[in-house]
């Protein structure tokens, strides 16, 4: 299978699949770790270097560890990502039956059933005769071998997770993954290492569990031999992991799996293009379908850096969630491979062929990426997880939210890049939104492919070509009507509104176009836990909690750029200095119920308004995502 790139968008819609990529920045090695370097390797933070922590006055259980934290901000945790370390749990867990199978072990999961059945020829005996009784006439050196959680197995997985911070998360892999061989729990931070080892002997995991010292980056160079690679390595950094990347790719044994988290959904949501470019070598756009594109370029990334070294990665499972995205590939060595991701034929890349401006819109075009342009999913290795997690319900405290995710990404169309939103579409054209089911319906009816997708509530992914999309959208808007005379004539919704539709849309409710997940009414969508449930603040130097300054800075940036509701009398008094254009061309009939001014002479601005204020102003001086839209960024 090729492994494509996807490298143009226009105004957020799906385009040809494969086309240019990037170039590599090589990695520059670093001296000894820093407390200033540290910072950067390491998911606690600076938090003090040597001595015992502080006293333990906060105990936490998640799963079936116990952790204890010290009373400051010295190591960082974030309780919302418990959805994440389950998942991880669970992924781990199929990734060792499989890898165990192999070898002829089989893995025992707590609270899971024994699905084993025994083959018994009927032939050769009647079947109310049989009585099977498991390795009841086994030889003893033929008992099948068995892996349990909190046993070493020998030849079991070897798994490093890089930014450790207290430990819970390795301590959960020792708790609830059975097939370990051992489990290497490292931070950069003395102080989180020490508390790593506290929690190690709290939940009596020492003989799998291996604190470790080290800056990430320095340790994974360190096992680039074959023999000492890691089965599977865990990275959760406090914002972006591109700077373990290069270092992972190599660490991970072939075949191996690596568990990447990103954080800075910002950068890669398009909020700054050049430091996505910097950090993982595509272009990220402001687009509805920014959380799918944030996925496919993590995974662009981690396949452009594993190219270096003749290996290739495969996506297992790709997952945009609350604040973060969650990936979990595997990575192999492959020479032929590593040539298939660049394009699918060994000849020069060509651009795709479009023109300056959007057929439909009459916008221009916009370059993002390059980015992952196959599928993000494996929906074998996912129909397993989705089962395992199904059938044993009381594994895991958000096993709920698992299998909704689970079932929608099975629902998902694996072969089509990014997706539309309903409000999207709408939106363009100035018209109403038709209900999820009828855009659905009108797809399937035109003889298309149609799916949600896990990363957005709204979203529509489909094989439709955006000219059938438009035409659809069309016969929609000749149901509900816009006002075709208050339209620009440079509008996108003026362009596409002028030219009649040769498809003719059916908006008849198909029974087909209620996908599985949304009938059963599966919690596929989180709502917010809790206020503010973002990303928790950085763990501080000796473990300094937030000042009270801090807080009130917090509070007042929520919701930043949403408007303050304005006063009824200061609005009346900000209209009434703008005179009325209907009264001027003598058709106002409001009189002197008319909220714009009506006075014969031109009505000067007065002054107790804002200059900011005035409707012609806005564009220039307000800040943020309305500021950028008016200069053509989507």
């Amino acid at each position: 299978m090729s492994h494509g790139r996807l490298s143009v968008l226009c105004r957020g819609l799906p385009l040809p699949r494969r086309l240019c990529r990037a170039w590599f920045t090589d990695w520059k090695p670093r001296g000894p770790p820093t407390p200033a370097a540290m910072e950067n390797g390491s998911d606690s933070r600076p938090c003090g270097e040597g001595g015992a922590p502080a006293a333990q006055k906060a105990t936490i259980t998640e799963g079936a560890a116990r952790i204890a934290f010290p009373s400051a901000n010295e190591v960082f945790y974030n309780p919302v990502q418990e959805f994440n370390r389950d998942l991880t749990c669970a992924v781990i867990t199929e990734f060792a039956r499989i890898q165990l199978e192999a070898k002829g072990i089989q893995i025992k999961v707590p609270g899971e059933k024994n699905l084993q059945k025994v083959v018994v020829n009927l032939m050769e005996q009647e079947e109310e005769n049989v009585e099977v009784k498991e390795d009841a006439n086994l030889a003893p050196g033929d008992q099948p071998q068995t892996a349990a959680v909190g046993e070493i197995c020998e030849e079991g997985l070897r798994v490093l997770e890089g930014l450790a911070a207290s430990g819970l998360r390795s301590i959960r892999f020792a708790l609830e993954v059975p097939g370990l061989r051992s489990v290497v729990a490292n931070d950069a931070s003395a102080q989180a290492v020490e508390l790593i080892r506290h929690n190690v002997l709290l939940n009596d995991v020492a003989h799998i569990v291996q604190p470790s010292q080290a800056d990430a980056r320095m340790l994974m160079y360190q096992h680039q031999k074959a023999s000492e690679r890691f089965d599977v390595i865990d990275l959760d950094p406090y914002g972006s992991p591109a700077t373990f990347l290069d270092a992972a790719v190599q660490a991970v044994s072939d075949g191996g799996l690596l568990c990447v988290t990103c954080t800075d959904m910002a950068v890669l949501a398009g909020n700054n293009g050049e430091t996505c470019y910097s950090k993982y070598g595509a272009m990220a756009l402001k687009s509805r379908a920014c959380h799918e594109m944030a996925l496919r370029i993590v995974l662009h990334s981690l396949d452009l850096r594993a190219n270096c070294y003749q290996r290739f990665v495969v996506p297992l499972l790709s997952i945009s969630a609350d604040f973060y995205v969650r990936v979990f590939v595997r990575v192999f060595v492959g020479q032929a491979k590593v040539k298939a991701s660049a394009r699918v034929k060994f000849s020069a890349a060509c651009g795709p062929p479009v023109a300056p401006e959007c057929e439909h819109c009459g916008q221009r075009y916009q370059l993002g990426g390059p980015m992952w342009a196959e599928p993000i999913h494996d929906l074998d290795f996912v129909n397993r997880v989705l089962e395992a997690v199904s059938t044993n319900p009381s594994r895991f405290h958000t096993s709920e939210r698992i299998q909704g995710v689970l079932s929608v990404v099975t629902e998902e169309l694996p072969d089509v890049p990014l997706y539309y939103t309903l409000d999207q579409l709408s939106s363009t054209i100035h018209c109403n939104t038709p209900r999820l089911l009828q855009l659905r319906s009108a797809l399937l009816h035109a003889g298309f492919r149609v799916s949600l997708s896990h990363a957005c509530k709204n979203a529509v992914k489909t094989d439709a070509p955006p000219l059938a999309l438009w035409d659809i959208m069309r016969c929609w808007e000749k149901e509900c009507p816009v006002k075709r005379e208050r339209l620009s004539k440079s509008s996108p919704a003026f362009h596409i509104l002028t030219v009649e539709p040769r498809l003719k849309a059916n908006f008849t409710i198909r029974e087909d176009a209620n996908p599985s997940s949304r009938q059963r009414g599966l919690k596929r969508f989180q709502a917010n836990p809790e206020a503010n449930w973002g990303p928790r603040p950085r763990a501080r130097p000796g473990g300094k909690v937030a000042s009270a300054g801090l807080e009130e800075r917090r509070r007042l940036l929520q919701n930043k750029r949403k408007e303050p509701a304005e006063d009824l009398t200061r609005r009346t008094a900000r209209l009434k200095s703008f005179p009325c254009k209907r009264f001027k061309e003598g058709t106002c009939q409001r009189g002197d119920q008319c909220c714009y001014s009506h006075s014969p002479t031109e009505t000067v601005v007065s002054t107790d308004v804002p200059v900011t204020d005035h409707p012609y102003n806005q564009n220039q001086n307000s800040p943020g995502p309305r500021g950028a839209a008016e200069l053509g960024v989507d």
